[in-house]
């Protein structure tokens, strides 16, 4: 996956925000979402699609679309650098394969190790009882 052929097929539209801004935001558009098509994408390979749609299976619409939005910064063009980036984080976290877990047996020496602790609890224990008669 490349970041700048994938970026090129990322589609923006600018909103009005809300939140902080006064009356600047009522006539500026600075919240910007970011339409992501995964289905007809042409920068990732069909198995990275796959992956990609069961990692992301609950941030995709219906259309496989991944939508983001961004309204952090009272500026579009920084709110769009931060809806990239986050984007991309989105999309390499999603296309990293996890390790398989191999099954490994317990070492004597801890089994070992256990036994004897748990029979040092054990006589510290029965020195604190009462003596028996």
């Amino acid at each position: 996956m490349e970041s700048e052929k994938i970026t090129s097929e990322l589609q923006f539209k600018a909103v009005r925000s809300s939140g902080a801004g006064g009356q600047n935001v009522n006539k500026v558009s600075s919240k910007v979402v970011l339409y992501f098509d995964l289905k007809n994408s042409q920068a990732i390979s069909d198995e990275e699609k796959l992956l990609l749609e069961n990692k992301l299976a609950n941030r995709l619409t219906s259309e496989k679309i991944l939508i983001l939005n961004c309204d952090e910064d009272r500026s579009q063009l920084k709110n769009k650098a931060i809806v990239i980036k986050r984007f991309l984080d989105i999309i390499t976290a999603g296309l990293v394969v996890p390790k398989i877990r191999k099954a490994t047996n317990v070492s004597k020496s801890v089994i070992r190790k256990r036994i004897k602790d748990k029979k040092n609890l054990s006589e510290i224990k029965k020195s604190r009882r009462k003596p028996d008669f």
